[in-house]
This record gives C-alpha cells, structure tokens and sequence, in this order.
C-alpha cells in the first residue's frame, strides 16, 4: 500500500455544503463532527456566488464570471458577483481559523474541477466553455493560479493543517460521453478526448505541490482509472451508484493506493440506519473484491453521499455524526 492511502486523511469528512447562511455556525458544526479531518464548509443558501460554480469562478485569475438568467457567464472584469464570491469565501476562511486553532492533521478544502467548470460556465456567445478547446485551456490555467493562491492562503491561516484538495466534477462523466446540451437544449457538446480530460486533471492536481487530492463526483459511472493515471491520490463517490461493472476499476485503484471516500450516508433528510449499517455494503464489495479486510480502515473514508446543502441543520448534524460512527464501525470491526 501505498504511504499516503494510511496517513494522509483522516476516518470520515463531509464533502462540501451544508444547509443555512452561518459561516461561523457551519465551522462550529465540521470541526465539532469530524475532529480528525474537518473541512471548509460551502453555504449555498447564501444565494449566487456562494453556490459550487460562483465560488469557483470567484477564485479564478484573470477570468471573471457573472450572474446571467441562464447561468454564469464569463466577462472581461470583476464585478459585484464576483465581489460577493469572493468575500463569501473570506468570511468561511475567517470563521475555519477561528474554530482550527493549533489544529494538525488533514484539512479539507473543495473547488470545481476544470471539467465540469468549463460544462457549467458560458461564453460571451452564451454557449458553455466547453464548446471551445482554447477556452478550456486558459480556464484551467486561470483555475490553476486560482487554486494556487487559496491554498496558499489556508496554509497561511491554518499552519498546522495538511491540505487536501478536493476537485468537484460530478459533469466529468457527461464531458467524457458528449452529453453535455448546448444552450438550445437540441444538441450536446461532442465528447472531450480521455487523453485531454486526463493530461488536464494532471496539471490541476499538480498545482497542490506535495499535497493529496481527491476528486469527487456523485453522478453514476466515476472513472476511476483515469481519476488514477491522472494522479488523484483518492476518489470520491456515492457508494449507492456503484455496480459491479465498477469493481474492477475500484479493486485496481486500491491495489494501487487510491483512497476511497465512500459515501454512505444519504444526502438529504430521512431516516438514518445504524452505523454498522451505513457500511455493510463497503464490507460486501471487500469481500467480492477478495481484498483484506484489515486493510478497510487504511483505504476508505466515510462520508455522506454528496454535499448537504438540501438536507436540514438538524439532519446534517446527524448525518456528520453517522459517518463518524459509521467509520469507527469500520475500524472496529472490519469483518
């Protein structure tokens, strides 16, 4: 196995948004839950700019982005959404370093990946970045200075932390099969060359120098190979979308060191089973996979299935505490 895959993260995380508009409430919530790997929390419900895209396009270099009707759309100069994305994410950052004084350990941090940034941002021509290869280029180069700088800035504030970086790019799999819609909504965008979508991974993930990334989608059908060449250190999925057609994908990635980030436990409100539960079905697919079980602990990290933004404060409290359980379930009894 490979160093990172035991020591680089910790047992259970969330991934990214939670319900409600309280940066400070929020940072209470991931630090008290998850003490071993917290993360920066996303607030969606704070409007545009704070949603998964405008946060992004906020931390671009040299590419600005604006509220449209039909979405956000690139423009040549900052202006008041940008602004606001911005300072959104300064109040998360302010609040993070408030609740991880003389923390050390991993600490998470989540931004949209070049793939499904370039799916959901528009042209001036309102069609997606994606339509046009030389656009796809200087949006992952701006998104890579971007991500530079913020983690640059984490480190700055949280000097004890060992950044993770976690990319989302649930469109990944629509980019790879052309079925992304152009803005008419008649046609879709015909599909990206694997070999491009993975030399532009590479660089992305080379741009956290020295630190792990983990890429997340909760759509069907992750390609976790690619995800793998492309240099990602773990994957992050929802584990109620897997089938078996994926098992010889994720037996290699394990075998190779790929962490998994099981997602487990349901994003939005509802009945929540016991922990041991929760984890019944990663113990099956060990035991399919012929893999050792003492080796569970080590390879995955239990989170909910995707971000909470939609679930209630109360549930995703809930839900943060589950997968802690859940992961202690895990080590404890791996069998």
């Amino acid at each position: 196995m490979s160093e990172n895959i035991q020591t680089g993260f910790g047992p259970a995380t969330g991934v990214g948004s939670l319900p409600g508009g309280d940066a400070r409430e929020a940072a209470k919530t991931v630090t008290g839950s998850f003490e071993d790997f917290p993360h920066l929390p996303e607030l969606p419900a704070r409007g545009p700019g704070a949603d998964m895209i405008g946060r992004t396009a906020g931390m671009l270099v040299e590419l600005y982005a604006r509220v449209e009707p039909s979405g956000w759309r690139l423009g040549d100069h900052p202006g008041r959404d940008t602004k606001r994305a911005r300072s959104w994410l300064g109040e998360d950052l302010d609040a993070l370093e408030e609740f991880t004084q003389d923390y050390q350990g991993p600490l998470k941090v989540q931004a949209v990946g070049p793939w499904t940034l370039a799916a959901a941002l528009e042209l001036r021509n309102g069609e997606a970045a994606l339509s046009d290869p030389g656009a796809c280029r200087d949006l992952a180069a701006s998104l890579a200075e971007g991500l530079r700088l913020h983690l640059a800035e984490v480190r700055r504030r949280v000097p004890g932390a060992r950044l993770v970086l976690q990319l989302d790019e649930p469109s990944l799999t629509s980019v790879l099969r052309g079925q992304v819609r152009t803005a008419s909504g008649y046609r879709t965008h015909r599909a990206v060359d694997r070999q491009v979508v993975e030399a532009t991974l590479r660089d992305l993930v080379g741009t956290h120098d020295g630190g792990a990334v983990v890429v997340h989608s909760c759509a069907p059908d992750v390609p976790f190979a690619l995800l793998r060449r492309a240099g990602a250190a773990a994957v992050s999925f929802d584990f109620s979308l897997l089938t078996e057609r994926d098992d010889d994908a994720i037996g290699e990635a394990v075998e190779n060191g790929t962490r998994l980030f099981a997602g487990v436990v349901p994003g939005t409100d509802g009945p929540l089973s016991d922990p041991a539960g929760s984890v019944m079905g990663v113990r099956t697919l060990w035991r399919r996979l012929g893999l050792r079980p003492g080796l569970l602990p080590e390879a995955v990290t239990v989170t909910p299935a995707c971000g909470l933004a939609g679930a209630s404060p109360q549930y995703a409290r809930s839900a943060y505490a589950h997968c802690v359980r859940a992961a202690r379930s895990l080590a404890d009894n791996p069998e």
